[in-house]
């Protein structure tokens, strides 16, 4: 998946991160979380401090997103 980052990982919403994460599942499934953390570590090892703080944002709205819910069903 490749994804154009703004200079600063500060521009990017909640929303934006939110809609990268439900694409990472849709494309990788159970799989999306290990796919955000393999692209954070790819942009860790060049050096890219920003976009691996994005691809953390997504991992962690990647799970989220795949939590299983909890309390009462409404």
């Amino acid at each position: 998946m490749v994804c154009a980052m703004p200079a600063d990982p500060g521009e990017l919403s909640r929303l934006d991160i939110w809609r990268a994460a439900n694409l990472l599942i849709r494309q990788h499934g159970d799989q999306a979380d290990i796919v955000a953390a393999q692209r954070a570590d790819e942009l860790l090892d060049r050096g890219d401090r920003d976009g691996e703080l994005v691809w953390l944002r997504i991992k962690r709205a990647v799970a989220e997103l795949q939590a299983t819910p909890t309390g009462p069903a409404h």
